[in-house]
């Protein structure tokens, strides 16, 4: 904009209106280099701007590939730094909670298998910790374990059987289909509210092994991806905001998040791809 008014006004004044030291100018004459702009730039800003800057490099070069754009994670990575966007973090924090279900002889069915099944026939839930207004609120996930979909969630702030009931009552589809439900041993589904729902539909219960988050993998990594691209990059004061904004994160996950388990597609472009894992 300076250059080309250089025939209306002095170099002051043209500096001046957008606040440029005249300084900085002669520099950039020196260094046309510096002018340079990544042509595919906007293409990443929009890429970000499409996942709610929850998306890293990794995820932005799968998008921009299914645009028609190639370009490495590390030319991602240096226009991200110039830009200013940084990377959601997740945030480590360990909360035990012991219950008598650690010492229950019940058979962990799914072994660690967590792919090669049917749509809809194996569900793997799990309770989280977050914080909400300075005080810990608790998060319910299931994960449909054919596509990596949340089939159903919930938030509240008791961690027991209403908050795993009330993720099932969001479920698109009856209990009949589903046949085992797969989970950690926490006592939030160590409870006779959970078992009758199960033994009506003639579900099958398969708890981790004691002390053993490996065994409940899937839903660990949903947990974690949950915290740092919506927990931590939002202010909630209250639990009406988190309920709103979960659903929206749910929807955004199932129908754009591109998963790299699912060869980076989302959930429901997985399914009606008629993919397998």
């Amino acid at each position: 904009m300076i250059r080309a008014n250089a025939s209306r006004c002095p170099i002051s004044a043209r500096c001046g209106m957008p606040g440029v030291p005249r300084s900085t100018y002669y520099w950039m004459i020196e260094h046309p280099e510096a002018e340079r702009v990544d042509p595919i730039a906007g293409d990443v800003h929009a890429v970000r701007c499409d996942s709610h800057e929850r998306c890293g490099a990794g995820k932005i070069k799968a998008a921009l590939e299914r645009r028609g754009v190639t370009a490495s994670r590390r030319r991602i990575v240096d226009i991200m730094k110039r830009r200013g966007m940084t990377g959601a973090y997740a945030r480590r924090r360990s909360e035990p909670h012991r219950t008598r279900a650690d010492e229950a002889r019940l058979a962990n069915i799914l072994g660690r298998e967590f792919d090669g099944y049917e749509p809809r026939t194996r569900l793997a839930g799990d309770l989280t910790y977050v914080r909400v207004g300075g005080e810990w609120a608790h998060v319910c996930l299931l994960i449909d374990l054919a596509n990596r979909d949340i089939t159903g969630h919930s938030a509240g702030r008791a961690r027991d059987a209403s908050l795993v009931l009330a993720a099932f009552a969001t479920l698109g589809f009856p209990l009949t289909e589903v046949e085992v439900f797969h989970t950690d041993r926490g006592g939030g589904f160590d409870d006779t509210r959970i078992d009758g729902p199960l033994d009506v539909f003639d579900i099958k219960g398969s708890p981790s092994r004691k002390g053993d988050p490996y065994d409940n993998a899937v839903v660990e990594s949903a947990n974690r991806l949950l915290k740092k691209e919506l927990i931590y990059r939002s202010h909630h004061t209250g639990l009406e905001q988190p309920h709103s904004d979960l659903n929206d994160y749910v929807r955004w996950s199932d129908n754009q998040r591109l998963h790299s388990t699912l060869g980076y597609r989302s959930p429901n472009e997985f399914t009606q791809q008629g993919l397998v894992l």
